[in-house]
C-alpha cells in the first residue's frame, strides 16, 4: 500500500505544495509508492488576490486537467478534524457524507479568513471580498442598486478599514459603481479607519500616493475613528456620525484556518502554527503548515512571511518539496523569502510599487499599473497542464522569468 501525503485545500499554497511534492516523488522514481492527495470544496484555484475586482464570479482557475497531468490525486471535500494521534483526517464530501483519510505526512493549507468582530449589525449587513462567494455577492447587490430610488444613500458605499485591502476596494469603487449607475452619477465612498494614518501596515513610503489617489477619485477617509454599528441603511462610527449608505463593506481582521487548533504546536496571533525552517510543525512532525496557516521566518531578519499570495506561492514549493523529502529519506530545502515587494493597486490607471519591508517605493502611476496588470493576470495563475512546466514552476529554486524591463524601470515621476 502506498504511502501517502494529504494535502488540506486548494490555494496558491496547497496548489504548490501538491506539484513539489509530487515533482520530488516523480524525480526520484517514486510515482507508484507515495500519492499525493489533495482534499478541498473545489477543483479549482481562487484568485483571491483579484476578488476586489469587478466580476469576481470569473475569478477561479480549474484545476483538473493540472493535477490529472501531474498525477495529484483531488477529493472534494471540506475537512472538519484532523487526528494526529492516529493520522487520519475526516472530511464531508459534497452530499454531506463524512469519511476519513489517513496520511504520512499531512500538509495544513486550508488558508485563512475574514473573522468578523462582535459590531452591532455588521454580520448581518455588511459585505466583503474574502472568499469568491462572498466577492461575488457583493458584485451582485452593486448591479442590484440601479434598481433602488436615486439618492445619496443609494450611491454611498462605506469600507470598513484603510489597509492593503481596504485601500484598493475603495479605489475601485467609483468608476466601479459609475459603471454600473451611470456616468455621471455622484459617487461616494468613504473610507473609516482607525488608526491615524491610512494604510497604517505599508509606512510613510507609499502613502502620499495613497492620498493622492483617493483625492484624485473623491474618495474621504475617516481617520482614528471605527465603524460601531452598521444596519440596512448604512453605518454609524465611534464619534457618533451617521453615514447613510446602502453598502457597507468590513475588510479587516484576517485568522487563520480554524484547523490549526487542532494541531499540537505553538500559534501566533493570528492563529499561526509556528513551522520551523523547513516548515514543519516542531511538536507534530508529521504535519507541514504553510500558506496563510504557517507562521514562518521568510529571511535572515527575522521577518515573518505575510497572510499574502506572494508568500503562499513560495511557502507551497517548500512545504510539498520538504513533506516528500520527509517520506523519501531525503534532505529538506530550508525555506527562505528574502525578498518582499508590494505593488498596490490604485484605481483603473494607477498602482504603487514598493521594495523591502521597509516599502520603498520604486513606481507609480501607469507603470506600477503595469506590473500590478501582470501580477495579477499572469504570475499568480496556475501553470499549464503540463508536467514538465508545471514541476519547473513548483521548483524550490524556481526563479520568476525574465520580464519586459520597461515594467519595472525606477521612476516615481509617472
Amino acid at each position: 500500500m502506498p504511502q501517502r501525503i494529504v494535502i488540506v485545500g486548494a490555494g496558491f499554497a496547497g496548489l504548490y505544495s501538491a506539484l513539489s511534492a509530487r515533482r520530488l516523488i516523480s524525480q526520484n522514481g517514486k510515482d507508484a509508492e507515495i500519492e499525493v492527495v489533495v482534499i478541498a470544496p473545489n477543483q479549482s484555484l481562487t484568485i483571491r488576490p483579484r476578488l476586489y475586482e469587478a466580476s469576481p464570479a470569473t475569478l477561479a482557475a480549474p484545476l483538473g486537467d493540472l493535477f490529472m497531468a501531474t498525477g495529484v490525486k483531488f477529493v472534494t471535500g471540506t475537512v472538519r478534524n484532523i487526528r494526529t494521534s492516529t493520522r487520519k483526517v475526516n472530511f464531508t464530501d459534497a452530499a454531506g457524507e463524512e469519511s476519513d483519510m489517513a496520511y504520512d505526512r499531512l500538509i495544513l493549507a486550508a488558508g485563512s479568513h475574514l473573522k468578523m468582530p462582535d459590531v452591532p449589525g455588521l454580520k448581518e449587513h455588511a459585505f466583503n471580498v474574502d472568499q469568491l462567494q462572498a466577492a461575488t455577492e457583493l458584485d451582485q447587490h452593486l448591479h442590484d442598486l440601479v434598481s433602488l430610488p436615486r439618492n445619496t444613500a443609494r450611491n454611498t458605499v462605506v469600507v470598513c478599514g484603510g489597509g492593503f485591502t481596504g485601500i484598493e476596494v475603495a479605489a475601485e469603487l467609483p468608476a466601479r459603481l459609475r459603471s454600473i449607475l451611470g456616468e455621471k452619477e455622484e459617487i461616494r465612498v468613504v473610507v473609516v479607519e482607525r488608526n491615524l494614518d491610512i494604510g497604517p501596515a505599508l509606512g510613510p513610503g507609499p502613502r502620499p500616493i495613497i492620498k493622492q489617489a483617493f483625492e484624485d477619485y473623491g474618495i474621504e477617509t475617516k481617520l482614528g475613528v471605527e465603524v460601531s454599528q452598521v444596519d440596512a441603511k448604512g453605518a454609524t462610527t465611534s464619534t457618533g456620525e451617521r453615514i447613510e449608505a446602502s453598502t457597507v463593506i468590513w475588510t479587516v481582521g484576517m485568522v487563520a484556518t480554524e484547523l490549526t487548533t487542532q494541531i499540537h504546536g505553538d500559534k501566533d496571533q493570528l492563529g499561526r502554527l509556528i513551522v520551523d525552517a523547513n516548515l514543519q510543525v516542531p511538536h507534530t512532525p508529521s504535519v507541514f503548515a504553510t500558506g496563510d496557516a504557517a507562521r514562518a521566518v521568510a529571511d535572515d531578519d527575522g521577518h515573518a512571511a505575510m497572510m499574502s499570495c506572494q508568500h503562499a506561492l513560495v511557502l507551497g514549493r517548500s512545504s510539498g518539496h520538504n513533506a516528500a523529502a520527509d517520506l523519501l529519506q531525503l534532505p529538506k530545502r530550508p525555506y527562505a523569502q528574502p525578498y518582499y515587494g508590494t505593488c498596490l493597486d490604485l484605481g483603473p490607471a494607477a498602482a504603487v510599487l514598493t521594495e523591502g519591508w521597509d516599502r520603498k517605493v520604486l513606481q507609480i502611476g501607469g507603470q506600477a499599473k503595469a506590473v500590478k496588470k501582470f501580477i495579477n493576470t499572469m504570475l499568480i495563475y496556475p501553470p499549464p497542464a503540463n508536467a514538465v512546466e508545471a514541476y519547473k514552476a513548483a521548483d524550490p529554486d524556481y526563479k520568476m522569468p525574465d520580464l519586459d524591463p520597461s515594467l519595472f524601470q525606477y521612476d516615481v515621476q509617472a
